[in-house]
């Protein structure tokens, strides 16, 4: 194990590990010397990323939790945590499939349960996760949470309203966490991303951008790609070694605060 890495010796819980950032964030957190703890709704998915981990030469332990079952998310943690003996850092991927939540779709033709879907899954399950983290951190008076959105809380492009108004949820959240937790050595941050174009829910997102305007994949990912300043697709290679940063000591003053890592597309 290198001095160098950035996570050496960290004990990191990852809810939504078995999806495209979930995923990309556990192996990153491993690679940097996180011991990883995954769960995620799909046995097979999160026992194939704890596999690969583990192929890799790092240590991930995998189990199939709902994100969404506070009851499940607190004794899962609590007992990372009696095993372990601490919890460093909670990363939360967890949302539904953009088809589900009307992605695309101008905000008035949005049905109600639509509008609603990001809030009780996306918004839920990082609170869920962070405040069952938070009452741990909070005693051994160190940890890390690591909040995910993305580009359209800042209301940057059509047809992500539902979407947009729970990211923006969550990085009120994060100060308002923060303010509670901070005090005792606890950092909340949010990490903003653009379009990861090789996540599953952008992937769909595509499809559902070509079927509508009539052109190909290629034309809308480079039409993705165009809305931010650096004119490059975003992956979730990106966004996971942001976090990486986000989650290590080297950023140890930042709490109470999202990190814009758009690339322009969302200014604040």
């Amino acid at each position: 194990m290198s001095d160098s890495q950035m996570l050496q010796g960290k004990r990191a819980v990852i809810f939504g590990a078995g999806g495209s950032i979930g995923a990309a964030v556990a192996s990153e957190f491993a690679a940097e010397g996180a011991e990883v703890f995954l769960a995620g709704r799909t046995r097979s998915n999160v026992e194939a990323v704890a596999q690969r981990i583990g192929k890799a030469g790092h240590r991930a332990h995998a189990v199939v939790i709902d994100a969404l079952d506070d009851a499940a998310v607190n004794t899962y943690v609590d007992g990372v945590v009696g095993n372990a003996g601490r919890i460093d850092i909670v990363f939360t991927a967890v949302g539904p499939l953009a088809n589900e939540y009307g992605n695309t779709k101008h905000a008035t033709d949005l049905t109600i349960d639509e509008f609603m879907l990001p809030l009780t899954t996306v918004v839920k399950s990082q609170f869920i996760a962070a405040r069952a983290a938070a009452r741990h951190m909070i005693k051994q008076r160190s940890g890390v949470i690591v909040f995910l959105t993305g580009s359209p809380a800042r209301g940057h492009v059509e047809g992500a309203t539902a979407i947009g108004t729970a990211f923006g949820a969550i990085e009120s959240l994060t100060e308002n966490l923060a303010v509670e937790v901070s005090p005792f050595g606890v950092r909340v941050v949010c990490l903003r991303t653009t379009a990861n174009t090789d996540s599953r829910t952008m992937q769909q997102t595509m499809d559902a951008v070509v079927s509508k305007m009539q052109i190909t994949k290629e034309q809308a990912l480079a039409g993705m790609a165009n809305l931010n300043f650096l004119k490059v697709p975003a992956t979730v290679s990106d966004t996971a070694k942001a976090a990486v940063l986000l989650a290590s000591d080297r950023a140890r003053l930042l709490t109470g605060t999202v990190v814009n890592s758009t690339g322009g597309a969302a200014l604040d």
